[in-house]
């Protein structure tokens, strides 16, 4: 008995049982051949395995089950880990010390850049309650987790996130408020 002839369907059985058959006639070996690829491809395993499975969705209204799924496994996994390679390749991580573009270090940036952390800084200390102390606290320098932020502020974590939205859009509607319209450009009408 061929992978193929435990998941053709019964004469009663639909679309969706021969589907949950094949994901549990291929299930093992998806896992076992993307754990395989995985390492040399530099991805998780779980994150090339939901790509494989993606893919045979993706086929899977169209043609029916490949001949040889095995072999269609296989070279799926491997094309998948291919293009993960490839993506690595080209992509570049970020460091903090990096600067983002040319104007980085330009002493006209720097300036404006401590303008808008005074302003912030202004703009946090009017806000209302517990406000100023939250955004502080989460503006420290040492990155702080909400565990800690709560621990400081003597309160639950749980409660740490809404309050956190709130003061932002409250700090969001005051620093809008303080924003000027740009000018018009050209002709006034």
């Amino acid at each position: 008995m061929t992978l193929l002839d435990s998941v053709s369907p019964a004469p009663s059985e639909g679309a969706g049982d021969r589907g949950r058959a094949v994901v549990r006639a291929l299930h093992a070996l998806v896992r076992a051949e993307a754990g395989a690829e995985a390492q040399a491809a530099g991805v998780e395993a779980a994150d090339l395995e939901q790509a494989v499975w993606l893919r045979l969705l993706e086929r899977w209204p169209g043609p029916a089950m490949p001949a040889d799924p095995v072999g269609w496994v296989r070279t799926a996994v491997r094309a998948e880990a291919r293009s993960a390679r490839r993506r690595t390749r080209r992509e570049r991580a970020y460091t903090a010390g990096e600067p983002l573009d040319d104007w980085a270090g330009c002493p006209e940036r720097i300036a404006v850049g401590a303008d808008e952390r005074r302003a912030l800084r202004t703009a946090v200390g009017r806000l209302p309650g517990r406000c100023p102390r939250l955004i502080e606290a989460m503006l420290a320098p040492h990155d702080p987790t909400y565990r800690e932020i709560a621990g400081e502020l003597g309160m639950s974590q749980g409660s740490l996130g809404p309050m956190r939205s709130r003061c932002l859009g409250c700090l969001r509607r005051m620093l809008a408020a303080e924003v000027v319209a740009p000018e018009l450009r050209g002709k006034e009408r």
